[in-house]
Parts: C-alpha cells; sequence; structure tokens
C-alpha cells in the first residue's frame, strides 16, 4: 500500500510537471501570435499557407478584445506599419500615441461631416460655366462665362459667399452652391453662351509694356494694347483640349491678309502667326457658331471689320502674351 500510495504521489508530481510544460507552451505561443500580428501588415490577413492556426487560442482572442484599438487600425490599414503612423480611419495602434491626420476632404476636424468641394481654381466644365453665368445674374462675375474657374471666378465666389455669410473660401462646395441654386435662375443659353462681347481681363504684367497683343484665356478676349493703354479689343476663341492653344510671350513672326491652313485647308483671313502654325485670324465658323466650337490651336477672332483694322496696325516682332 505504501508503494502503490509513493506511486500515486510520484504521478502527481509527474502530472505537476506536464501541466507546467503546456502552461509554458501555451505561453509562448500566444506571445508568438501576438508578435506575429504586430509584425504584418494589419490587414488581418492569414499567413501564407492560409490556414487558421496562426490566429491566437481563446484566451489570446479574450486579451485582444480587451483592446478593440488595436483590432480596429489593424483591419482597416493595408500597408503601414502598427508602429509607425495613424491608420485610414484616423485610429491609432494600441502601443502608439494618436497623431493627427489630415481632414479628408468633406469631413471636419471636429468630428462633424462638412460640404465636400464641388469646383475649385483649375477646374474646367459646364457647371463652372453655370457657376459664372449665375453669378453674373447676382453682379459677382462682370464677364462673359469661359467654363473655366480661375482667378477672377475665386474672387467672385468669395465675394458671394461674404455677402451670404459663408465663410470666404473661394472655391465651391456643396453650401454654396445650394445657396447660389437658390438666389438666381436657370441660365438662358445666351447667359452661358452670349454672343455679346467680353469684358477685359486685368492685363498680365508682360502686357503692360510695348505694343502688344495681350490675350486672355479666362475672358476669351484679345486687348491691343500700346505701353499698358488698351487701344482696340475683341472676342476671340482657342483650341481644344487635343489642339491647345500654347501659352506664353511671343512675337508676331510673319503677317498674311489672305491665307489658307495647309494643313486643314480652311481660309484664315488676317493671320498674325505667332507661335509656328498658331495665328490670330477671322473664323467665319466662330462668327457663325460663336463658341460651341473650337479651333485646332490659333485664336479666332469673329469681329472681321474689327480685325481688319488691328492687322494693319500690328508690325511683325509685336509682343504677343497669351495667358489666363
Amino acid at each position: 500500500m505504501k508503494r502503490s500510495s509513493t506511486v500515486a504521489r510520484g504521478g502527481v508530481v509527474r502530472g505537476g510537471a506536464v501541466r507546467r510544460v503546456v502552461l509554458a507552451a501555451v505561453s509562448v505561443a500566444l506571445v508568438a501570435g501576438c508578435t506575429a500580428q504586430a509584425a504584418g501588415t494589419g490587414s488581418g490577413a492569414a499567413g501564407p499557407s492560409g490556414s487558421a492556426s496562426a490566429q491566437p487560442s481563446a484566451s489570446a482572442s479574450a486579451s485582444a478584445s480587451a483592446s478593440p484599438s488595436a483590432s480596429e487600425s489593424e483591419s482597416e490599414s493595408e500597408s503601414a506599419s502598427p508602429e509607425a503612423s495613424p491608420t485610414d480611419d484616423g485610429k491609432a495602434p494600441s502601443s502608439s500615441p494618436t497623431f493627427p491626420t489630415p481632414e479628408p476632404s468633406g469631413s471636419a476636424s471636429d468630428g462633424a461631416p462638412a460640404s465636400p468641394v464641388l469646383m475649385k481654381d483649375g477646374d474646367e466644365n459646364e457647371q463652372v460655366r453655370e457657376l459664372q453665368a449665375r453669378l453674373r445674374q447676382l453682379k459677382h462675375f462682370d464677364r462673359a462665362p469661359t467654363g473655366f474657374y480661375g482667378s477672377m471666378t475665386a474672387r467672385s465666389v468669395k465675394s458671394f459667399q461674404k455677402k451670404q455669410g459663408l465663410t470666404g473660401t473661394g472655391s465651391v462646395d456643396e453650401t454654396t452652391w445650394q445657396r447660389l441654386l437658390g438666389a438666381s435662375r436657370k441660365p438662358t443659353a445666351d447667359e452661358l453662351k452670349p454672343s455679346t462681347t467680353n469684358a477685359l481681363d486685368t492685363p498680365a504684367p508682360a502686357c503692360m509694356t510695348g505694343r502688344v497683343l495681350c490675350i486672355s484665356k479666362e475672358s476669351r478676349t484679345l486687348a491691343w494694347m500700346i505701353d499698358g493703354k488698351v487701344v482696340s479689343s475683341m472676342d476671340v476663341r482657342f483650341g481644344s483640349e487635343n489642339t491647345p492653344t500654347r501659352e506664353g510671350t511671343f512675337s508676331v513672326g510673319w503677317k498674311a491678309r489672305e491665307w489658307t491652313s495647309t494643313i486643314y485647308h480652311t481660309p484664315m483671313p488676317y493671320a498674325m502667326f505667332f507661335s509656328g502654325g498658331q495665328a490670330v485670324h477671322y473664323s467665319s465658323d466662330f462668327a457663325a457658331r460663336g463658341y460651341a466650337g473650337a479651333s485646332h490651336g490659333c485664336v479666332n477672332v469673329r469681329d472681321r471689320a474689327k480685325l481688319a483694322v488691328l492687322f494693319d496696325q500690328v508690325k511683325v516682332g509685336d509682343k504677343v502674351v497669351v495667358h489666363w
């Protein structure tokens, strides 16, 4: 009986040793599981084998659930290191402090949703044209719509925003657009693409000295200027996106009272060439269709009589400035 009892006690001792080994192995497995998760990309994906054996045990899951910020950031982030930077939803990993991140468009820093930007400087589309037409109705925009959102349009938007008690950002968000829709009416076809002469743009600095054909893409005007003074002006049209009119400072290289394009075989009366094959010239298509069409890169004029007078005044070597 004593021997049997001793064996039993020895069995207990051996059983306790086994339990200690098992507990130690479980602890190692738990530590290894956390380390692998933290060192990964944080995508929550399985390892290369795709097996579920890489997932922590039930005890590890219970431990992880005590720190939800870690698991959320790991499931949201796809590429950032967990110890490096915040994740896409702005939450930092559990072991790292929270860093400020840029607010995405359409959200405010205080957590309240902000109005997303619809139109801004540099945009060019038909909605911008409608914006300009509506602003013109309200006396905030003093020229014909061009469809291009430039500095003048930004100033007009800012003026409207301030009158409405909004922050004067100069760009159009949903709130600004809805206010404008409520304060104006739907523009007519003539308001969107008027046939009347456009108001002149502020001349570019390069236009203020000498004899200059000062051409603004934003106001779609040509101003013939001598020493900073406007002698005459007229509406102009430019090339399309596929054949844009080049911008910059040039000079009149040569002139031709009657000329036919050698590429497109169309008449180009009163042509004044300033950049390769691009020239200022009269366009019967512009006179007939207005801004519904576009040139192949030249600066089209629709008032033949005005251009005829200008042609006689401009000399070879005179400056040509094309700007926004």
